[in-house]
């Protein structure tokens, strides 16, 4: 009842996790985040640094101890833990802060992921603070771009 209640004051947010970028769209505010997925790690420490637009203005001009690394690969996690982060940090930044409430989340994932890769996202998104997760599939153009013929142009 309580978690219902609270759910009137969250937003509900779309994300596309991109190899690239990551894409997030609030309902009733539009795209209020399109920021680089990069995540800034300082290899001492195991620590995270900087993510998205920060991480992106460190890349060569940090210290040797700091790595700019992109948790994405082909629109799968490659790196969890700093997918995790990533995540975390890109859905307190769309959600404006409020600590108190947590927002529902949908997340557009490639359909050719595998359930432990889909399993993945889904505990990333709740270990961000997300109170509900929902996925899904988007679909993945063939590199021959088949997927996408428009029929010719006819006169009348």
């Amino acid at each position: 009842m309580l978690l219902g209640a609270m759910s009137l004051f969250s937003h509900d947010l779309a994300i596309d996790l991109g190899t690239a970028n990551t894409c997030v769209f609030a309902r009733g505010a539009g795209i209020v985040l399109n920021e680089p997925s990069i995540v800034a790690v300082n290899n001492v420490t195991d620590q995270i640094e900087a993510v998205g637009s920060d991480a992106k203005e460190m890349l060569g001009r940090t210290p040797g101890n700091i790595t700019a690394i992109r948790p994405m690969k082909d629109g799968v996690i490659a790196d969890f833990e700093a997918a995790e982060k990533m995540l975390g940090h890109f859905i307190k930044k769309a959600h404006r802060r409020k600590s108190f409430v947590r927002p529902r989340v949908v997340i557009g994932v490639p359909s050719e992921i595998t359930q432990v890769e889909r399993r993945a996202v889904k505990d990333s998104a709740y270990r961000a603070k997300a109170s509900e997760v929902h996925l899904i599939k988007k679909p993945w153009p063939r590199p021959s771009g088949q997927a996408f013929r428009l029929p010719k142009p006819q006169a009348t």
